[in-house]
């Protein structure tokens, strides 16, 4: 059965690895969507510009 849709076993071995690598990568993208969707408001990239404005502010405090 397979000898008439795979006529190589090397076309065969071909078709494994790109249906892996294909996968690999849609699964990637999609958890990493997911992932930034769940924690969104908590990633770095999002918290980053209040401890860039906010962080002179807190020592000041203490100073004075």
């Amino acid at each position: 059965m397979l000898g008439a849709i795979f006529p190589r076993n090397s076309f065969f071995v071909a078709t494994i690895f790109a249906g892996a690598f294909a996968f690999e990568s849609f699964f990637d993208t999609a958890v990493t969507a997911w992932y930034k969707n769940h924690n969104k408001g908590k990633l770095w990239h999002d918290v980053r510009p209040r401890f860039l404005e906010g962080g002179d502010e807190d020592e000041d405090e203490d100073d004075e």
